[in-house]
């Protein structure tokens, strides 16, 4: 038999889809069914129970712990923020250092990093928030979470546009700027006080999608000054990209169709719907981002220790003087000199190539 102490704590919740629930919850908290929310709260009628709502600041943290249709859009980006915090101390403390990461190469990294992070709070803190009793706060919230989204965006721009046109520095402020403006016009499109309302809510796709596809022109000039598709540099990293915007698409059409709750209104997965899918799926998007960081990192730095300057074009290096420069990574400490295409002496390496990228450019 439960205790006095849970049997007093146990309420009965009507769902839905079914007569009682009886769930551990907080005195003051129960959950509603679409018909039962207020307006604010009623974005997917799919999504038929499982709400909360009518709750104060401290009912709505207390709320963390209980099962919703908003558990896994919360947990899957606390989690996510966790996830990129320990990521970010064992890349600052092992990774970076290791590579030979320059000072310039923290603090890009660290923007990034710090970007992702700032997304995934801005999200805990609507999906928690947005149950709240007052709709100028559930909709204060739910500015943030959409500035969030800006911010994550531009954590993704900020590391590949630096490290694509490095060796190109004209065209590395032109989109940095670009970048820059469209994040503060998304900024500032919240101060229209229909932004957040649903008649806009098409627009509020449009514009985030636009901002998102925007990067294939950056792409596709960086793959025009890298020699086309046959460069090796282009070879290795396409695909990375490629995988980034298959996870955009996926998670944006399930986004505007409403699947898979639209075919299942009527079944309580709270682990099943578009939101929460749409979360997880934007975890894993910065999470091959930050991927695709360290190995850009990896990438330069390997061949700056074979006496390619800062100055100096990686995409300009002969693939031959690449290929027999890469032989050394066998080695640690001084190399023997060798001969670059041009009849010129490189300088001598002094130290380990790093494996990734000698994996990268080899194909083994």
């Amino acid at each position: 038999m439960p205790s006095a102490k849970v049997l007093k704590n146990t309420q009965y919740i009507e769902l839905g889809s079914y007569q009682y629930w009886p769930v551990l919850v907080p005195r003051g908290i129960r959950l509603y069914t679409y018909e039962q929310v207020p307006g604010f709260l009623r974005e997917n009628p799919y999504i038929t129970d499982g709400y909360r709502a009518y709750l104060t600041s401290r009912l709505c943290i207390k709320s963390l712990f209980i099962l919703s249709n908003e558990t896994v859009n919360i947990w899957s980006h606390l989690l996510g923020f966790f996830l990129f915090f320990s990521l970010g101390v064992y890349d600052m403390v092992a990774v970076l250092p290791m590579v030979g990461a320059s000072r310039e190469d923290y603090v890009i990294y660290s923007i990034g990093l710090f970007c992702f992070q700032v997304c995934m709070l801005c999200s805990v803190g609507y999906h928690l928030f947005c149950c709240h009793r007052s709709e100028k706060t559930s909709r204060r919230w739910m500015a943030l979470d959409y500035a969030g989204i800006s911010i994550g965006t531009l954590g993704c721009y900020v590391p590949g546009v630096f490290y694509a046109f490095y060796c190109n520095n004209y065209w590395r402020q032109v989109y940095l700027v670009m970048v820059l403006a469209m994040t503060l016009a998304e900024f500032f499109a919240q101060i229209h006080p229909l932004y957040l309302t649903k008649k806009w809510q098409k627009l509020r796709s449009v514009i985030f999608s636009s901002v998102v596809a925007y990067g294939l022109i950056p792409t596709i000039h960086w793959i025009w000054l890298s020699g086309g598709f046959s460069s090796e540099i282009v070879q290795g990293f396409i695909p990375r990209v490629f995988i980034m915007y298959l996870l955009a698409a996926v998670a944006f059409i399930f986004y505007i169709s409403k699947v898979p709750e639209r075919y299942f209104p009527d079944t309580h997965t709270p682990a099943l719907t578009t939101s929460s899918m749409l979360r997880a799926e934007r975890s894993a998007l910065k999470k091959q981002h930050n991927w695709n960081i360290n190995h850009k990192i990896v990438y330069r730095t390997d061949f700056f220790f074979f006496g390619v300057s800062s100055s100096d074009c990686i995409s300009e290096v002969p693939s031959s003087f690449i290929r027999r420069a890469l032989v050394l990574k066998c080695t640690i400490g001084p190399c023997t000199t060798v001969d670059g295409d041009d009849g010129k002496n490189t300088t001598e390496f002094h130290g380990s190539i790093h494996q990734s990228s000698w994996n990268l450019i080899s194909g083994s």
